[in-house]
């Protein structure tokens, strides 16, 4: 099974960290995933020529949103600056030719109703020009998280449905998630394509932690919690692009890539 299989890297030279593990396919950050600055383009080119040297080297590209983007809560102070952010990832993933932006689900307060959280997802859906795919992800940890437990992936899903560009929303399964989130594996993709109906990409990881603890904490393969065959059949059936987001560098994530492959 010829899969990609690409993993997360340092976002200076995306190119040149997918040339050291063998790879055609990388994600990184733009800017801190921490931080409400906004994108930096770190490539010495800038976006122009990430975007050329990409295509000439065949290298797909993949941004993931900062993790502080919470466009579900009801805190306006959260919420407003989430979208903002967005927008401005999505400009610069989209002028890099990136294949898709990657962003969390975020989450409501405790003594809020998830329904408006819902809804906010929907009004962020109709607020953002969408100028490539948006993959929303799957969380781990947290009772009030938007992405975390498969009915509230629905009801997250439902209310995008209704937006005008919801045809541009698609759907990245992160396996360390699914599990330290409480959803088993063994059918987890076809509970997700249930409610998506797609699944641009796979987030491969192992977890440290135990099945349903919320802990979002990525180990590499055979050193976490994690069956192995039971990962390398979410990859199999998810049959999406693959992104390893686990620890290390070149060495330790081309040994997860054998690791992987030999099982699939």
């Amino acid at each position: 099974m010829s899969l990609t299989i690409g993993a997360h890297v340092d976002q200076t030279d995306p190119l040149a960290e997918a040339a050291a593990r063998g790879t055609t396919l990388v994600q990184f950050f733009l800017g801190d995933p921490q931080g409400y600055k906004g994108p930096e383009i770190a490539y010495a080119g800038g976006a122009a020529a990430l975007r050329a040297d990409a295509e000439a080297a065949g290298v797909d590209l993949y941004v993931h949103a900062p993790y502080i983007i919470n466009v579900a809560t009801t805190n306006n102070r959260i919420r407003i600056p989430s979208r903002k952010l967005l927008q401005q990832h999505v400009d610069a993933a989209a002028e890099i030719g990136a294949k898709g932006l990657i962003v969390h689900g975020g989450h409501v307060n405790k003594t809020d109703d998830p329904e408006v959280g819902f809804d906010n997802w929907r009004k962020a859906i109709e607020a953002t020009d969408l100028k490539l795919p948006l993959l929303l992800e799957n969380t781990a940890g947290g009772d009030n998280a938007m992405a975390r437990y498969l009915e509230r992936i629905a009801k997250v899903w439902d209310a995008i449905g209704s937006a005008s560009q919801a045809d541009q929303v698609g759907f990245c399964l992160d396996t360390c998630h699914a599990h330290a989130g409480g959803n088993k594996l063994e059918t987890v993709v076809d509970d997700i394509l249930a409610i998506t109906g797609r699944i641009d990409l796979v987030h491969c990881n192992d977890s440290r932690d135990a099945f349903d603890s919320g802990a979002d904490r990525h180990a590499n393969f055979g050193a976490g919690q994690i069956d192995a065959d039971l990962l390398a059949g979410v990859v199999r059936s998810a049959g999406a692009p693959v992104v390893c987001e686990t620890p290390g560098g070149a060495d330790e994530h081309k040994a997860d890539f054998a690791w992987l492959r030999e099982r699939l």
